[in-house]
């Protein structure tokens, strides 16, 4: 349960680095309540998941969680440039969280 809530931290890390764009200068907009409650939910997950998963682990799977999530919806969505070399070293930060999920017993 605890890599579930771990993941469900990092989908949330990605819900509000992604809704700090749209928070126009953080004007109190219903854009900027998504992104509190996004990031009070994704604290409030990785707390859970570091019950039983080390903080090292759980807290290097959360950021990565959000830096593969955050740069695919800038690839897709946001139509940013992106390099091959880019995607190269993306698709290792990807490669290192599935390493460090497995190296978990």
């Amino acid at each position: 349960m605890s890599w579930f809530y771990l993941f469900m931290a990092g989908i949330f890390e990605i819900f509000w680095a992604v809704g700090i764009k749209y928070c126009d200068g953080f004007k109190i907009t219903i854009s900027l309540v998504l992104v509190i409650i996004s990031m009070a939910l994704s604290v409030i997950f990785l707390g859970l998941a570091t019950k039983t998963i080390p903080m090292s682990i759980a807290y290097a799977v959360w950021t990565g969680i959000g830096i593969v999530g955050v740069f695919i919806y800038g690839l897709l969505i946001l139509k940013d440039p992106i390099s091959v070399k880019n995607i190269i070293c993306v698709g290792m930060i990807l490669i290192g969280i599935i390493g460090l999920k497995l190296g978990i017993k």
